[in-house]
């Protein structure tokens, strides 16, 4: 059976299950939204259609409370049917795409599946900033994390290479700061230096009413969407408009391609970058009904800092030690002010450096993501664990194709761990799952991140769903190659 993430238990039986033209499914007001996405989603793959109906069904969703575990479902197939079993939605949405993959030739085989994630974050990040992707490609990717039971959208929204939120407080941030030349025709780590006046602008940004469409298409898939706003470094374009809540207050251009070191920072000296913040986050909890909200936290180059009075003074004032506390402490305020909102923030894992905030959630992704692992659970705080290269996927795939910097293969996703050697079992609880993160300097368009993304999301799929001792290399390259022939039916532009 070509299923991908592999069930943690599948009994195969003889024989087959036939479908008709019209699969009819057992009528429930409580599963209609869920039988609706599942027949946009069978539409792709078959020509099948479906119906409900109260008798003669094909196929039944029944809440069984014996299956406590929120995603985990069921399924049983005979010469009755098809019947999927959750206690939760969520459950029954993961067995109908299960039950998608296990169409062949419009029959299905007899089969008894058990099944449940060992994550609970399984999750992929898309950066819109260094490119601008549509709200079209958007929820095509949103399918595709549906189909690998993928469950968290990472939504890197704002990043030195453009703004790309409406915030209605202060327009200017897409008005200004969502644009920049346009230098697409010069590699990207040359164009900082190009005196160009390039071919227009470049840029976009999703309004707030485009925001709310896709959080609801996401929720439709059983897939959070947490936003990213990056602070107080990655900030440099936000420069271009409000550049009083820097440390110069001088005004940049929105940077057209590589831009590092990336020198200027939000001040941290200044209170009415809090309170700039904090509005911009207040419109952000209003869109975004996920608990968490990502405030970066990354690569925050201190020089501006140590040459700021306002900085200097405020590391005086709080008694911090030096720049790196400096930053906790803007983590810390900005923490405390989410989690009075009742948000639970989460940082790259630099803000470990000069104090952990208590319950800040940590995203390891430096070197292996180990240190950063076990510095974060150290004092309770949580993490996911995304570890560059190895879930990084604008590394190449092989030496020879697309892709910047080294390789990261496609076994070497699959083989990867979030459980650490040597982190004990009390611990494991504080590792929320994994997810692989798509940064898009190189990638201009929709195709070069599917080409980038697949097949490698299908290895991710089994790392944040399978039990380690549930994989198997050779087993999982068998059921890739079938389960290629869904991913042509998505039109999917992955790697061979």
């Amino acid at each position: 059976m070509n299923i991908i993430p592999k069930p943690v238990k599948i009994i195969e039986k003889s024989g087959f299950y036939k479908l008709h033209e019209t699969i009819s499914v057992k009528r429930n007001e409580e599963t209609e939204n869920i039988i609706e996405v599942f027949g946009k989603e069978l539409n792709i793959i078959t020509d099948l259609k479906l119906e409900t109906t109260e008798k003669d069904f094909d196929l039944q969703l029944v809440f069984d409370e014996d299956i406590p575990q929120l995603e985990g479902y069921q399924i049983l197939v005979n010469n009755n049917g098809i019947r999927i079993s959750s206690g939760k939605k969520a459950g029954l949405f993961y067995g109908l795409i299960t039950f998608l993959q296990l169409i062949v030739n419009n029959e299905v085989p007899f089969c008894e599946i058990e099944d449940k994630p060992r994550f609970q974050w399984r999750g992929m990040h898309l950066d819109v900033s260094r490119h601008f992707f549509s709200i079209k490609f958007i929820k095509h990717f949103i399918d595709l994390l549906a189909l690998h039971k993928l469950n968290v959208f990472h939504w890197h929204l704002t990043d030195d290479n453009g703004w790309r939120i409406e915030i209605k407080k202060y327009p200017q941030l897409t008005e200004v700061c969502g644009w920049r030349r346009n230098l697409e025709h010069i590699p990207w780590n040359e164009r900082n230096n190009s005196n160009e006046k390039g071919n227009g602008i470049y840029g976009g940004f999703y309004t707030q009413e485009e925001i709310k469409d896709i959080v609801k298409y996401a929720a439709e898939r059983y897939i959070t969407v947490v936003p990213e706003i990056e602070m107080p470094g990655h900030t440099s374009e936000v420069f271009a408009a409000y550049p009083q809540f820097s440390c110069r207050e001088k005004k940049l251009e929105v940077t057209a391609g590589g831009y590092w070191p990336n020198l200027d920072i939000f001040c941290a000296g200044n209170d009415k970058t809090f309170t700039f913040l904090e509005n911009i986050l207040s419109e952000i909890i209003q869109l975004f009904p996920s608990p968490y909200i990502h405030i970066g936290g990354d690569e925050a180059e201190k020089t501006r800092w140590k040459e700021c009075p306002k900085c200097q003074k405020r590391i005086a004032d709080e008694h911090l030690k030096d720049e790196n506390e400096l930053q906790s402490y803007f983590i810390k305020r900005i923490s405390k002010f989410l989690f009075e909102k009742g948000k639970i923030p989460i940082g790259w894992d630099e803000i470990i450096q000069g104090g952990l905030a208590k319950d800040v959630v940590v995203m390891c992704w430096r070197g292996d993501g180990k240190d950063a692992l076990e510095n974060a659970i150290s004092t309770g705080n949580k993490a996911i664990l995304c570890p560059n290269p190895i879930l990084y996927f604008d590394w190449k795939q092989v030496e020879d194709s697309q892709g910047t910097f080294g390789v990261t293969t496609l076994k070497q996703v699959y083989e990867y761990d979030p459980v650490h050697i040597g982190i004990s079992k009390e611990n494991e609880h504080l590792i929320l799952g994994a997810q692989a993160n798509v940064w898009t300097e190189w990638m201009t368009t929709n195709k070069d991140v599917e080409f980038m993304t697949f097949p490698r999301i299908c290895a991710l799929a089994e790392v944040a769903w399978c039990k380690k001792d549930n994989k198997n290399w050779l087993n999982f390259l068998s059921r890739l190659t079938k389960f290629k022939s869904i991913l042509d039916k998505y039109n999917v532009n992955y790697y061979s």
